[in-house]
This record gives C-alpha cells, structure tokens and sequence, in this order.
C-alpha cells in the first residue's frame, strides 16, 4: 500500500511571505473567475494544501479582499515609473510611463471587474477598512511622472507637476482606438501638424 506525498511547509517561509505567495497565485485566477474561485484552485496554483490558505486567511471572503488590495497597490506602478532612465528622449519616456500605467490600469480593473461582477463587496459586509486613498495613489503616480518630466521641465510651457496632471487625465481619459505612442505624440506635439516649411 503506498502513502499519499505529504506537503511540506516552504522551509523558512514567514507568514508574512506566505501570505503574498498565495497573493499573488491567486490574482489571475480571481481576474478571471472572480468569487467562483475556490481555494482549492488556489492552493494547487500556489503549490501548497488548502489547509495552508486557512492557516494564513480567516476565510475567502478575507482571501478575496486581499487580493482587491494587492491589485490597487501602486507602490508596484511607482517604482517602475521610477526605473525609467531618464537619460532617454522626452518621448520615450513618456510612452513607456503610459505603458506601465495602462498594464498596472489593465490588473486592477480586471481583478476588480470579476470581483463586483461577481457580488464580492471588499471589505464592505465585515466592516474592513480599504487601506489607502486614491488620491494619494494619484498624487504618488503624479509625482513620478513629474520626476520623468524635469529633465525637460525648461522646456515645458507649465511645471512638471501640472503638466503631470493633465498627462494623466488625457491617459485615463484616452479612447481605445489611441495607442501610447499616438498619445504622446498628441500631448508633446498637439493635435495639428506642423507646416511644412516652403
């Protein structure tokens, strides 16, 4: 008679750690199952007993909120903002500023849509608090944006903290049909061409 393989905790994993690795094995499954996504799923995607998942979360619902939480982090979004070489052209910066804002734009709204779609109120029926703001999350994305356009700040026709913000409302408020390098082209250049000179 054989034995059934025993799960064995990681060695040295605090709490802590465990807790972000069932996080993050859990994200792209809530995005896409949203509150039909079973803790046994996870636990096989995060490569530990479902046990575990109880030993860290009180239950799904907390599991759940967790993962609301992860995805609306900006702290993520910021630091990649803030490895943008700011030795490269105005343009390029930007642009991929815009990239990294959209994919971080593109996590939350999808976690977030499968979660409300699916009835999961987070934090709302337990009477949890939702950790940070969104208009300090703005402020730390406008900040980062701001840092992106000093360089260039001499040759902006308003500071870098204002034209920050109107960078990040053409990018939130941009139709589907602009990639980023069309809408850095229209923001740094206009929506008019230059005359081609005689």
């Amino acid at each position: 008679m054989s034995e059934k393989p025993v799960r064995r905790r990681a060695p040295g994993m605090s709490p802590e750690e465990r807790r972000a690795m069932i996080i993050a094995a859990a994200l792209p499954l809530v995005a896409e199952y949203g509150t039909a996504v079973t803790t046994s799923k996870i636990a096989r995607a995060a490569g530990i007993g479902e046990a575990t998942v109880f030993r860290v979360f009180a239950d799904k619902d907390e599991l759940l909120d967790a993962c609301m939480v992860e995805a609306m982090r900006t702290d993520r979004v910021v630091t990649e903002l803030a490895s943008i070489p700011l030795d490269q052209p105005l343009a390029d910066r930007l642009t991929d500023a815009a990239d990294a804002l959209r994919a971080h734009l593109e996590r939350m709204g999808a976690v977030a849509g499968a979660l409300h779609s699916s009835g999961h109120r987070s934090g709302e029926r337990r009477g949890r608090p939702q950790p940070g703001s969104r208009e300090a999350s703005m402020e730390l994305i406008g900040d980062s944006i701001a840092d992106l356009l000093e360089p260039d700040e001499a040759a902006l026709r308003l500071p870098a903290a204002q034209v920050s913000k109107i960078f990040l409302g053409l990018l939130f408020a941009r139709s589907a049909v602009l990639s980023t390098g069309q809408l850095v082209e229209v923001f740094l250049h206009g929506a008019i061409k230059e005359k081609e000179s005689a």
